[in-house]
């Protein structure tokens, strides 16, 4: 079920992904899909939370590197993942698009993974000595937020080399 919902709250955005389609695709029955995720927000919240689970890992099997070198890689991953093919944007920022209330669940689940990802930064920065760590964490953040949306916008083949312009430019000032 959370395989067919991804999929279609990918490709058609997660309001235009009825319930009944993603039942109907899932090949469930509506009883076993309810008894699973009782509202469609709690299937949005699950959504989120394994596209961030699959981020998370991807970057804990990164290999062990100085510390610019893993910013690097860990951006590199935007990279791999807008030439990959089929990119529609961050699903982050696209679920956020789609929830405004900054209260909601959803938006929780997306916040949770943003704080993470800025701290994962801003630890590698303050191993690599930046005189402020959490300051150049949210440029890169920032910077991660208008790399994905641009590969969707633009020419994704692009990305990789902005990236890399991109890491460098911030953290060649020391």
């Amino acid at each position: 079920m959370l395989d067919t919902a991804t999929r279609l709250f990918y490709e058609l955005g997660i309001h235009a992904a009825g319930i009944d389609r993603i039942i109907a695709e899932a090949g469930v029955a509506k009883a076993t899909f309810y008894k699973h995720f009782p509202s469609k927000d709690e299937l949005v919240v699950a959504y989120i939370e394994e596209q961030d689970r699959l981020g998370r890992e991807a970057v804990a099997t990164l290999p062990k590197q100085p510390p610019r070198e893993s910013i690097a890689a860990i951006m590199g991953r935007i990279s791999e993942a807008v030439v990959a093919g089929g990119w529609r944007g961050c699903p982050f920022l696209n679920a956020a698009a789609e929830y405004p209330d900054p209260t909601s669940p959803v938006r929780r689940a997306i916040d949770a993974r943003r704080v993470w990802y800025h701290d994962s930064l801003r630890k590698l920065l303050a191993e690599d000595g930046d005189p402020a760590p959490s300051v150049t964490a949210s440029l890169l953040v920032a910077l991660s937020d208008g790399l994905l949306e641009s590969a969707y916008l633009d020419d994704p083949e692009k990305i990789p080399a902005l990236v890399r312009e991109g890491v460098d430019r911030l953290l060649e000032r020391r």
